[in-house]
């Protein structure tokens, strides 16, 4: 199904840059750029990432349990379903 529009329709002006912007940055800009937002970053302590990294890989670890433990499960849930063992 088409719409119908009567009248002239306005025409919306084609997406730009806008003046003045360049459309692409040199590597060297671009690195300038990253380094300063780097320096903006907040970085964890050696015991903040010690403790960060603990919980992590504990939580994971966890997960890994429950999936193997469902896994398990319903593995001898449908051999007993369909074997009777």
């Amino acid at each position: 199904m088409t719409t119908q529009v009567r009248g002239q329709q306005e025409r919306k002006p084609a997406r730009s840059s806008g003046p003045g912007k360049p459309d692409r940055t040199s590597p060297t800009i671009f690195l300038r750029e990253v380094r300063a937002e780097l320096r903006k970053v907040i970085w964890p302590t050696r015991k903040e990432l010690t403790t960060y990294t603990t919980v992590a890989v504990v939580f994971i670890l966890v997960m890994v349990g429950i999936v193997t433990g469902l896994d398990y499960s319903l593995t001898k849930l449908v051999f007993w379903a369909f074997t009777g063992k």
